[in-house]
């Protein structure tokens, strides 16, 4: 019960709720149902992202998918507060001190969040310095994926490239002409819905490929 206590007393309710999201959207992304890139938006071939990615990239977090910056920041804001709480009611303060430290705790918890966040995004830019560029738009036109949802048609699928450097990404895609592809196929990127921010396959055929053989 003080677990619960903690968890819904100000400043951690602040981070509780969205938490309780982001881990929504996490068994739901696990199932194939959302994708991981959802709120990166669409970025022209070497253009900067707008949207929600493009905030958090100006913040010195890109590097990352805008899904995965916002649930670390999320998680460790909360975990922050919530220790901060802790320590807070630990000491028994008077009514107004307790409001004055749950404001700091508050901060705190912001800040922190932010240099963990900062300090993976821009570990994952020096892992991975060539990455970002391919990533974007038409680059992946031309290359292959797996396909890693239940079926892949004109309306639904998402599949998985694997770049040269052993990187991967999940993203949306979708078939013409009725084809079908099911979980596992190799398909060929073929074409790029700027608009709709998804991508267009075919099944795979090592024979047709010039570099086969």
């Amino acid at each position: 019960m003080g677990f619960f206590n903690a968890a819904f007393a100000f400043p951690t309710v602040l981070f509780s709720i969205p938490l309780v999201v982001v881990v929504g959207y996490w068994l739901t992304a696990l199932l194939g149902v959302l994708d991981i890139g959802l709120l990166d938006g669409d970025a022209g071939d070497g253009e900067a992202p707008g949207g929600l990615a493009g905030v958090l990239a100006a913040a010195g977090l890109g590097g990352l998918p805008a899904t995965v910056s916002l649930s670390l920041l999320i998680a460790l804001a909360w975990f922050t507060s919530l220790v901060g709480y802790v320590v807070i009611a630990f000491l028994g303060l008077s009514t107004p001190l307790m409001i004055a430290a749950s404001l700091l705790v508050l901060v705190i918890a912001v800040m922190v969040a932010w240099g963990l966040t900062s300090a993976v995004a821009v570990g994952v830019r020096r892992l991975l310095p060539g990455t970002a560029r391919v990533r974007t738009g038409g680059d992946l036109v031309g290359r292959t994926c797996t396909v890693r949802t239940g079926r892949v048609d004109d309306g639904f699928g998402q599949a998985e490239v694997v770049f040269d450097d052993g990187s991967s990404m999940t993203v949306q895609v979708r078939t013409i002409g009725g084809e079908l592809l099911e979980s596992g196929e190799t398909a060929l990127i073929f074409d790029h819905d700027a608009e709709g921010g998804l991508y267009r396959v075919s099944r795979y055929d090592k024979a047709l490929d010039p570099g086969e053989g």
